[in-house]
């Protein structure tokens, strides 16, 4: 992963990850998941999405507008 990505979002719910990347995804936006749940138990640690900065402002207004 580049080193210019900025993290947009995380849940510890990895369905609610899942669903947010692909609306950004819907939207033409790049969007990078970083799986930092435990292997053995998934109950500890979160899914991270990550994106360009350049989509920032757009990511921010999808998110708040489908209230994820």
């Amino acid at each position: 992963m580049e080193k210019d990505w900025i993290k947009i979002y995380s849940s510890a719910n990895s369905y609610n990850a899942s669903l947010v990347s692909t609306i950004l995804q819907d939207h033409d936006i790049e969007v990078v998941e970083l799986n930092k749940r435990d292997s053995s138990y998934m109950n500890f640690g979160e899914v991270e999405l990550y994106i360009h900065p350049k989509n920032f402002d757009t990511a921010i207004e999808i998110i708040i507008k489908n209230e994820l």
